[in-house]
C-alpha cells in the first residue's frame, strides 16, 4: 500500500448528519472526494431535495434521507433503510446541532433540554444505532463535531457549552468501549468559521470581527475548507491508532493567552 492509499475512502460509506449546508456539507464533500459514498440526513424534505441538487452539481451522488436525530425509532429504521439502499455505515460525523444565545437566567430550562437533546443525545443516538453494524464489519470510524466550547466558556451559551463538554467526554468514552472492536471514535473542534451565518458577524468594523481575529493566533476566520483535511485523516485508516481524541482547528485559540494590551 501506498503511504497516500492510507488516506482514501473509497469504497466506504460514509453518514454525515446534518449535512445540507455550512459544515457538515464541506466535510461531506471532503469524504467523497476521498472516495467515499455520502449519505446526509436533514429534518426537512425540502432541504435534503436542495442540498442533493447542489452536491449532483458537484458530481457527488449523495443521499438524502428525513430524519430527527433524537427520535430513536426513527434513527433505528433510517439507520436499517441505508444498509438497504447503500451499504453498512463505515463512517458517522455527527454533525447536526443547534446553539441558542440566551442568558442562563432567561433561558428556560425546556430551550436548555432542546439544546442538550439534539447536541449530545443526538450523537448517542445515532452512535448506539451503527456501532453494531460496525462491529459485525470488523471496524468503523466515528467523528462527533465537538467545538472550542467543548473547553471553553462563553456569555449566552450555557446549554451549547453543557452539550459540547458532553460531547467532548462521550467521544471519550465511546472510544475506550468501542476500541476492542476496531472503531475509532474521535472529535473535531472547530473555531470560528465562515459560514452563512456568520456573515453579518464578519463584516469589517464590527466589533464581533475584530475581537475573533484578534483573539486568533491566525488573525482570521476559518473556513469550511479548513475542516475538510482533519475530516479525511479522521475517516481513513491513517488515524486507526487514534482514538477518543478531540482535535481542534481553531487558528489557535486554545493555545493563545491574547495579547498583551
Amino acid at each position: 500500500m501506498n503511504f497516500t492509499d492510507k488516506f482514501s475512502l473509497t469504497g466506504k460509506v460514509a453518514l454525515v448528519t446534518g449535512a445540507s449546508y455550512g459544515i457538515g456539507m464541506a466535510i461531506a464533500k471532503a469524504l467523497a472526494a476521498a472516495g467515499a459514498k455520502i449519505v446526509f440526513n436533514d429534518l426537512q424534505a425540502e432541504k435534503v431535495d436542495a442540498a442533493i441538487a447542489e452536491y449532483k452539481a458537484a458530481g457527488i451522488d449523495a443521499k438524502g434521507y428525513v430524519f430527527d436525530v433524537t427520535d430513536e425509532d426513527k434513527v433505528n429504521s433510517s439507520i436499517a433503510q441505508i444498509i438497504r439502499e447503500v451499504g453498512v455505515i463505515d463512517i458517522l460525523v455527527n454533525n447536526a446541532g443547534i446553539i441558542k444565545r440566551i442568558p442562563a437566567v432567561e433561558m428556560t430550562a425546556k430551550e436548555f433540554r432542546q439544546v442538550i437533546d439534539i447536541d449530545l443525545n443526538g450523537p448517542f443516538i445515532m452512535s448506539k444505532a451503527v456501532a453494531p453494524h460496525m462491529i459485525k464489519k470488523g471496524g468503523g470510524k466515528i467523528i462527533n463535531i465537538c467545538s472550542m466550547m467543548s473547553e471553553l466558556g462563553r456569555e449566552t451559551v450555557s446549554a451549547y457549552a453543557s452539550a459540547k463538554g458532553g460531547l467532548k467526554m462521550l467521544t471519550r468514552n465511546l472510544a475506550c468501549e468501542w476500541a476492542a472492536f476496531n472503531i475509532q471514535v474521535n472529535g473535531i473542534g472547530p473555531g470560528y468559521i465562515e459560514t452563512p451565518q456568520t456573515a453579518p458577524l464578519r463584516e469589517s468594523g464590527h466589533p464581533f470581527n475584530t475581537f475573533i481575529v484578534g483573539r486568533t493566533p491566525a488573525a482570521r476566520w476559518g473556513t469550511t475548507d479548513d475542516l475538510q483535511g482533519p475530516a479525511v485523516f479522521l475517516a481513513s485508516e491513517a488515524s486507526n491508532f487514534v482514538n477518543g481524541h478531540i482535535l481542534y482547528v481553531d487558528g489557535g485559540i486554545l493555545a493563545y493567552i491574547g495579547k498583551q494590551p
